[in-house]
């Protein structure tokens, strides 16, 4: 988990201030219980002991188009072959430095895999050998440092890059050449999404600036509550049909009319019950998934909710934390868990049918290196998810059992993404995997 840098100075001002006031220490009565005692332990639901899982067939997508895939973020059972193997490895540029982080999920579509390294600089490679087609930088001419952040997105043979620096821009996604170039208000939060002939982008100061995809003429903009602290990377928007719901990082869902960006109705993902600072932030990082009549979002702060799609009633909540995309498949919802519990839910109650916790450290005896896991992505019968240490683990999405395992390089921060057959991962040193 990354946040930026206010929370950690926020953060180093507590620690100092708690060290001031004077020497004497006071002996205070009572039973001492770590906080982490206090988390809420998610156990299987014994009526749904006997409940059979049941998912749709896996389906071969030939594109994964955005962050979350395809605009609605549901992406149900994929394609992939049981005995998968790294095809290539590509060096996307810049990785993880003092000033930088990879916030991009690789995004494919027309045979070919774009990514952005942590310079936002993107890259075009040949979906089948890994060879770099194109490369654009796209850092004004004006502007002396690199900055990262946001994410691109695919429609209508363009990429759509919404940038660290303040900016969208509109690519030929054959060519790489630049088509336009808008300014934003303020930074990209998280990728864009592209739909319906629009570019719709959260920022940091939580503002959604829809632009119209052929010239990026701003066409209507929507404010969240700002919100001073919040983690690094934010969720896209998710688009169906006349309606855009947008995750904001005040912890604030809103269902906005797409055509002219009218409120339909509101939540907020806030918890009421925060245990420290971390968990105060309220930010919703993991994409909201529309999925047939409802929408399912989750809240770093402990709330994932399932909420009708027409009147903004929540249809069920469960107090279960994360920042990455729920995974809807048929009457069933895979979640992490505050990042290291592997969680199914039943899709009409929220009902927990299943608990797979994941290792929580690179070195379980010595309890060192802590872990965070990323996804999860359901393809060919199983579930994938990874760890910052570049582990990935396959797991069953029926009962929760572990298949296999895969070694990555390098640490790996962002949900895997899955088309044509193949399992696309970007590591945080900016290598492009490829397995099929």
């Amino acid at each position: 988990m990354i946040v930026r840098m206010a929370t950690a100075v926020a953060l180093a001002a507590c620690l100092l201030l708690a060290g001031c006031g004077g020497s004497k220490k006071v002996h205070l009565e009572g039973k001492r219980i770590s906080v982490l005692e206090l988390e809420k332990t998610l156990t299987p639901d014994p009526r749904l002991e006997s409940t059979p899982i049941s998912l749709p067939a896996p389906f071969d997508n030939p594109a994964w188009p955005g962050a979350g895939g395809y605009s609605n973020h549901a992406m149900y059972h994929l394609a992939l072959p049981p005995d998968i193997r790294r095809a290539w490895t590509a060096n996307v540029g810049e990785g993880a430095w003092r000033y930088g982080r990879v916030t991009a999920q690789p995004i494919i579509a027309s045979g070919r895999v774009f990514a952005m390294d942590a310079n936002d600089v993107i890259s075009a490679f040949d979906a089948r050998n890994g060879d770099r087609l194109w490369r654009f930088d796209p850092q004004p001419k004006n502007d002396d440092e690199p900055m990262f952040g946001g994410g691109i997105a695919y429609a209508d043979g363009r990429i759509f890059a919404a940038t660290g620096y303040a900016q969208v821009v509109a690519l030929d996604a054959a060519s790489g050449k630049e088509i336009w170039r808008q300014n934003l208000a303020s930074p990209a939060h998280g990728p864009p999404t592209a739909a319906d002939g629009r570019v719709f982008t959260v920022t940091v100061d939580n503002e959604l600036e829809v632009l119209a995809a052929s010239d990026g003429h701003r066409l209507w903009t929507h404010n969240g509550i700002p919100e001073p602290t919040d983690l690094l990377i934010g969720a896209s928007p998710a688009v169906q049909g006349d309606t855009v719901i947008v995750p904001y990082s005040s912890g604030e869902l809103y269902a906005l009319r797409v055509e002219n960006g009218r409120p339909v109705w509101s939540d907020n993902l806030a918890t009421a019950r925060p245990l420290g600072a971390l968990s105060s932030l309220a930010d919703i990082r993991g994409q909201p998934v529309i999925d047939r009549d409802r929408v399912f979002a989750i809240s770093h702060s402990g709330i994932l909710v399932a909420i009708d799609l027409r009147t903004g009633d929540r249809v069920w909540e469960q107090e279960i934390g994360g920042t990455h995309m729920p995974w809807v498949a048929g009457d069933f919802i895979y979640v992490l868990a505050n990042d290291r519990d592997l969680v199914c839910l039943m899709r009409a109650d929220g009902h927990v049918r299943w608990v797979r916790p994941l290792p929580r450290f690179a070195d379980e005896e010595d309890k060192t290196g802590p872990l965070r896991w990323s996804g999860p992505v359901l393809a060919g019968d199983r579930l994938v998810v990874i760890s910052s240490d570049g582990e990935a683990l396959s797991v069953s999405p029926y009962t929760g059992a572990p298949l296999g395992r895969v070694k990555f390089s390098d640490g790996v921060y962002l949900d895997p993404v899955v088309a044509g057959g193949s399992l696309y991962v970007i590591t945080d040193e900016a290598d492009l995997v490829a397995l099929r």
